[in-house]
């Protein structure tokens, strides 16, 4: 029988010992360097998101960014075409607003009957703020005046235009492109007054570009098309200045003194009480 000496037994189990725990380390190692390739992916999406911007807070119309920076500035709207029957009776609808209001006698609008403005128009009614809230999924768009609400959901896909019932906001989806969201609207009811009082159909769709041009400047720019009424699209920019300590108040109609007489005329309610 072969004699093997104790020594060159422990010196075997040594070296054994030593390779196993080479190897184990190079296994963590490789473990580690996963884990941080995984950690660094992930990081990476943490910074993709990061970089949606944040449009929560309180806007107010800043009335084609007067008093902002002229580099703010949005383009001026693109004209308003509309198809011959529409545009006839639109012009002719104007003219008689703008006698009336001549003599004194302003025509009935929305706000006298206490009627919601609806979209697109509640986005810019003179200086009341609108407030913007982010959520996951969607983006949520309240105006003081008159306490309305859109909401526009995140990453779905658009209804087909007739199977939306139609109402004053229609049904709105969105999603993020780079720094911008990009809204596409369908739905609208042809009572609702369009852009100045434009008329339209319920094809109408309305296509939004929403982004910040600086840190408190946001522009939402609006694009209209309906082949019902419109020859072309038409576009405009309404902006806005943000107001970090503004807090939204309650608006309700129920203390309108204005009305509407038989003769269709807005009319004041003298000595009513608030």
């Amino acid at each position: 029988m072969t004699r093997i000496s104790t020594r060159r037994i422990c010196i075997g189990i040594g070296a054994a010992l030593v390779m196993s725990a080479a190897l184990g380390i190079a296994a963590l190692s490789n473990a580690a360097l996963s884990h941080a390739a995984l950690s660094n992916a992930a990081l990476g999406i943490v910074h993709a998101q990061s970089r949606t911007p944040d449009i929560t807070g309180s806007w107010v119309p800043a009335g084609g960014g007067r008093g902002l920076d002229p580099k703010l500035a949005p383009a001026p709207a693109t004209p308003m075409v509309l198809k011959a029957p529409y545009a006839k009776a639109y012009n002719d609808q104007r003219a008689a607003d703008a006698e009336a209001t001549k003599r004194g006698e302003p025509p009935a609008s929305d706000a006298v009957h206490c009627r919601p403005y609806g979209f697109p128009r509640m986005m810019a009614v003179a200086s009341y703020p609108v407030e913007i809230l982010q959520t996951p999924g969607q983006v949520t768009m309240i105006t003081e005046a008159f306490s309305e609400v859109r909401r526009i959901y995140l990453g779905q896909t658009q209804m087909p235009i007739d199977e939306v019932p139609p109402g004053y906001y229609g049904h709105s989806v969105g999603r993020w492109d780079g720094d911008t969201l990009m809204v596409d609207t369908v739905g609208i009811k042809d009572s609702v007054p369009g852009y100045n009082g434009m008329p339209h159909s319920t094809q109408m769709r309305i296509t939004e570009r929403i982004r910040l041009v600086a840190p408190d400047v946001l522009h939402d720019q609006i694009t209209i098309e309906d082949p019902v009424v419109l020859e072309k699209p038409m576009t405009y920019t309404l902006v806005y200045r943000r107001m970090p300590e503004y807090k939204m108040v309650e608006f309700i109609c129920e203390n309108n003194r204005e009305y509407v007489d038989e003769q269709g005329r807005v009319r004041m309610k003298l000595g009513a009480k608030p």
